[in-house]
């Protein structure tokens, strides 16, 4: 069934969202805040787009051009829906497509700034298989593969253009390799935590591409007090005080 929500604390920003899709998470909500924005970007890309939480998000924190691609045509509709909806139509683009079919001449080193949310888990991971055809895409690599991202995030990119995605913590040290592989430097990371003494779940990475070496990690993003209230950085992330 859809519905129109409120995104968190956004008060100002409204999302469609339908109980048989993927609906969006906080990771995609941390990442639109986590990923470097300045003066010098133009043109932006959220890969995998969903129901458009990413790029409804970012233009709260920025007027630049927003690009969301998703290969699921409901998804892409709920999206297009949203921006409609917020009065968006101006700044950000929705288009339904594979994004190994959006690399072509007038893509390719076209963007200063790559998000990405992709699907968290190998297909062969058979005990997070969900029953929904909808939801495995968004979860599971069945349409799109963490390196075939990758590449495409490298021939999309201008050279110095970011790239910010959240992983899973388990697969850290492959997608470290794949960002140097396909020559897209990382430069920032951030584990999320549940609590202060649980173990990292997932994780934030932004790269540059052709960039040099120099990797900062930064504060972890800790989501509960031990009491269960949320924290402090946790409120900050949902204040439109903070955007």
């Amino acid at each position: 069934m859809k519905s129109l929500n409120d995104i968190l604390g956004y008060k100002n920003r409204k999302i469609y969202q339908d109980d048989e899709c993927f609906s969006f998470s906080l990771d995609s909500v941390i990442l639109a805040n986590f990923v470097t924005l300045n003066k010098k970007i133009n043109n932006i890309l959220d890969l995998g787009t969903g129901n458009g939480v990413i790029p409804l998000i970012l233009s709260l924190r920025t007027k630049k051009n927003i690009i969301g691609i998703e290969i699921q045509e409901k998804l892409s509709l709920l999206a297009q829906e949203s921006v409609d909806y917020n009065e968006l139509d101006d700044q950000i683009n929705i288009i339904n497509c594979d994004m190994k079919k959006f690399v072509f001449n007038k893509t390719i080193n076209s963007f200063d700034v790559i998000t990405c949310n992709p699907p968290y888990f190998k297909f062969n991971d058979s005990k997070f298989v969900n029953n929904s055809k909808e939801k495995m895409i968004a979860r599971h690599e069945i349409c799109i593969k963490l390196e075939e991202i990758l590449d495409i995030s490298k021939k999309l990119l201008k050279d110095g253009g970011r790239l910010a995605m959240v992983l899973r913590t388990d697969r850290f040290l492959e997608v470290v390799d794949l960002f140097r592989k396909y020559k897209i430097e990382p430069k920032r990371i951030s584990f999320i935590y549940e609590k202060e003494k649980k173990q990292s779940i997932l994780f934030f990475i932004e790269g540059v591409k052709m960039g040099k070496s120099g990797l900062i990690v930064e504060n972890p993003f800790i989501l509960y007090n031990n009491d269960g209230s949320y924290t402090e950085m946790y409120n900050k992330l949902i204040s439109e005080v903070n955007l």
